[in-house]
């Protein structure tokens, strides 16, 4: 048996896959499209320059934002490179692009010298990869979800949180409550990473600040900027890395 091993997998915008584990540890990500991973209370907008890394049993979701080329990589538990880490954000490296796409190519059911040098490449590259988490933290309780759902769905929704108690079903002040209890932020504080999360896809497809800033409920493109570097130290397309 080889200690990676993917599926190849394309999935339409809207799709999704429930909530579900694995006996291996799992790389997440797709060399096309935008998706969202839920896992571990916590939910991550996910281009193709990110992935994230689930350890064997860990709990998981996902569904699609733009349709995927969605390359899951499988790793064996005993070769787990992030020991005693459940849940990582990494930043895909052209190496590892080709590697995902050179495995692909090549026969699963059989252990050929080549897949095992594949393998083995993938495995070394892993651990060297930057981390470049934007998380947003989801909630446990009913009336917060379907509110934080709702958000993330369409982050540039300008309404209040007077305005979300409506559809909630529970009162401004328990809302507000539930935030600081369940998240440790308010309801501003985490509209605001949810927001940030969004961008990446967005900047990452070559989108103008300008229109990212709109698209996310932001008055101009330089408030935008100016609470991305407030947040990550640095403007974001410094942050995406799209030059490169």
């Amino acid at each position: 048996m080889q200690p990676v091993t993917m599926i190849a997998r394309d999935l339409v915008s809207e799709r999704s896959l429930q909530a579900h584990t694995h006996d291996c540890a799992q790389l997440t990500l797709a060399l096309e499209g935008v998706i969202r991973v839920n896992a571990m209370d916590s939910s991550w907008i996910v281009p193709p320059q990110r992935a994230i890394w689930t350890a064997a049993n860990v709990e998981h979701s996902l569904s699609v934002i733009e349709t995927a080329r969605l390359r899951p990589v499988y790793v064996v538990s005993s070769f787990d490179p992030f020991p005693g880490e459940p849940c990582k954000v990494l930043e895909v490296s052209p190496l590892l692009r080709e590697l995902v796409m050179a495995l692909e190519q090549e026969d699963p059911e059989v252990a050929s010298h080549r897949s095992q040098l594949i393998c083995n490449l993938i495995l070394d590259e892993l651990p060297h990869l930057a981390t470049r988490p934007i998380r947003v933290p989801m909630p446990r309780d009913k009336r917060l979800k379907s509110l934080c759902d709702a958000l993330l769905a369409d982050p540039g929704a300008p309404q209040t949180l007077e305005e979300w108690a409506g559809k909630a079903g529970a009162s401004e002040r328990t809302l507000a409550r539930l935030f600081e209890k369940e998240l440790g932020m308010s309801f501003g504080q985490w509209r605001q990473q949810a927001r940030l999360a969004h961008a990446a896809p967005m900047i990452s497809s070559g989108m103008p600040l300008s229109q990212v800033a709109d698209a996310l409920g932001y008055s101009s493109q330089s408030a935008f900027t100016a609470m991305f570097r407030k947040t990550f130290g640095c403007p974001p397309t410094e942050f995406f890395n799209t030059r490169n």
